[in-house]
């Protein structure tokens, strides 16, 4: 029955619905992943006549664009093109219905000087609450020929059939087999990816690797980028000077606080295994009808919230004085989202970044990382619980936070809180191009093979924390460097090297320097990279060529007609 997997998912509406055909045939793609890469990529692969299969293995659809980043990170809107552009204009005609405004009207949302990301008058609308980005999706995927299987995770260890340089077919944990002539990995963490055994790498490179200045440990307060602009590093999103990291103040013997490494962060720009922080993104609100407070968890430790405690102690003079930037009294990026609710993501020296605490992630199982991500939540809903009720929190703070909670009508069976991780950057891709620092800047002359375009500024969350030679708590990892000019995404990027696997394309975990893909990682992005590996992957079938050979004058050209953006000049 056409659309029988969607359909029966918008008629439950709900993420923790699966169905499976008895029997799989081979389909033209099969999808691994079904983040907003993986949905644009099932979408643009039955546009062009192609069967496809989209296999999320996590009860939850379309990543963090569902799961509750709500504040897209854009960098240029004009380099959004395709289904991404399509995907942010059908949320804006959502949200034309005043029956879609529950608490505030359009206006008056859109006018609020905190809200900067979306804008009357535009063609699409960048914010939005996460029940309607998955509202959204739904009804895309509904208007196609896709078969959708939710909950079902590769048997990682040996569910990978290979022939030739060609994935065969892949299998679940559960049992299931699907057979397709083209396979992607639209994961967050590369899961397919590393069980095909395309080459890949975790952690930060040497600046040395690549040529760059971003790169390794980065403990510096600021650095320069190759065009000796300045970016901000150690001196965001830290501690203010003077918080002790011992159990007990002034004793090393006690031993380091919970989350402190031993010994110092190593040597400015050398490699390690380091991974920036992860968070789950909050929807919050402080519309009494639709809040609920925050909660203490009941395996809650408050030794591990001594260093948010000590942080507002060491104020030299008032609260609101301790940072020179953002919220004045609380560690978070409170962004506004439709009908009174938030995105709210960490900031400053102790938030929601769970710092040091991922570096495993990435090669985990699934039982590990179920256990992380279980902690994580633990550890989040502590720090907020502390924020808004603890007695060492200022009285002024407390004020703030507390009359804030989470939603009553998002992710309703999680009592508000999102199921998908921040995973910001696990595996990425080594291919036969590598996107560097340089690309970024447009230092280096244009790829020929463009697929799509990045245009964030280049950013890290901190990696770790460690005691400064002072004898003071330091968080190390930071790096923003703003105000890049568009650049353009090869194409070699998204498919592994020649002479690997000849059928598989990587949207998400692409082949990129851990800075390049601190720009790079982003929803709309993603989006974009994942219909144009659509587009080669339907190409590369009628072609009968392997995906490192697809013919890209006629890639560029179907890409261009389907409105994807390859170049742009001011």
């Amino acid at each position: 029955m056409k659309h029988l997997f969607t359909v029966l998912l918008l008629l439950l509406f709900g993420t923790n619905t699966f169905t499976v055909k008895a029997q799989s045939p081979t389909y033209d793609l099969v999808i691994y992943g079904g983040t907003s890469g993986g949905v644009a990529a099932a979408i643009q692969m039955s546009r062009m006549g192609k069967s496809v299969i989209l296999i999320e293995p996590s009860n939850h659809l379309g990543g963090l664009t569902t799961g509750g980043l709500g504040a897209t990170d854009i960098g240029n809107k004009d380099v959004i093109g395709g289904i991404s552009r399509e995907f942010y204009q059908n949320i804006m005609e959502y949200y034309k219905d005043p029956e879609t405004w529950k608490y505030e009207d359009r206006l008056e949302y859109l006018s609020r000087p905190d809200q900067t990301r979306s804008n009357d008058g535009e063609d699409a609308m960048w914010t939005f609450e996460p029940s309607v980005a998955m509202k959204v999706y739904h009804e895309m995927l509904a208007a196609e020929e896709v078969t959708l299987v939710i909950g079902k995770r590769l048997n990682r260890p040996s569910g990978v059939r290979s022939h030739n340089n060609r994935i065969i077919s892949i299998t679940m944990e559960s049992g299931e087999t699907y057979s397709g002539k083209m396979f992607m990995d639209a994961t967050y963490e590369g899961d397919l990816m590393a069980a095909s055994e395309v080459s890949y790498t975790t952690g930060r490179e040497a600046n040395s690797q690549y040529g760059e200045t971003l790169n390794g440990v980065q403990a510096n307060k600021y650095n320069l980028t190759l065009k000796g602009n300045v970016s901000r590093n150690a001196i965001h999103h830290n501690f203010v000077p003077g918080v002790d990291p011992y159990i007990v103040k002034g004793d090393p013997s006690s031993g380091l606080l919970p989350f402190i490494i031993e010994g110092g962060p190593g040597i400015d720009g050398t490699a390690d295994k380091g991974i920036q922080a992860y968070c789950y993104r909050m929807t919050l609100t402080n519309h009494p009808e639709n809040r609920i407070p925050f909660k203490k968890p009941d395996n809650y430790k408050e030794l591990e919230f001594e260093l948010l405690f000590r942080n507002y102690e060491a104020a030299n003079g008032p609260i609101e004085e301790m940072y020179h930037y953002g919220d004045p009294l609380v560690p978070w990026i409170n962004t506004p989202m439709p009908n009174k609710k938030t995105d709210t993501n960490n900031q400053k020296g102790f938030s929601t970044d769970f710092i040091g605490q991922n570096f495993d992630y990435p090669e985990a199982s699934y039982a590990e990382r179920e256990a992380f991500a279980q902690r994580q939540l633990e550890y989040q809903q502590g720090l907020m619980w502390s924020l808004a009720y603890h007695p060492r929190i200022p009285k002024e703070v407390r004020e703030v936070v507390s009359k804030w909670g989470m939603t009553k009508d998002e992710f309703k069976d999680r009592n508000g809180w999102t199921p998908q991780l921040y995973v910001r950057e696990a595996r990425r891709m080594v291919s036969d191009y590598v996107i560097t620092q340089a690309d970024c800047e447009g230092l280096v002359p244009q790829v020929e093979d463009g697929v799509g375009m990045g245009s964030y500024g280049m950013d890290s969350h901190m990696v770790q924390r460690y005691v400064d030679h002072n004898g003071y708590v330091q968080n190390e990892g930071n790096f923003e460097a703003r105000g890049l000019t568009a650049y353009p995404i090869p194409y070699r990027s998204i498919v592994p090297k020649k002479g690997e696997k000849e059928n598989l394309f990587v949207p998400v975990c692409i082949s990129a320097s851990h800075v390049a893909f601190g720009s790079a990682r982003m929803e709309p992005v993603f989006m974009v990279l994942g219909q144009s590996a659509a587009t080669a992957a339907s190409l590369a079938i009628d072609q009968d060529v392997a995906v490192q050979d697809v013919n890209y004058s006629l890639l560029r050209e179907t890409l261009l007609g389907d409105n994807q953006i390859l170049n742009y000049k001011k």
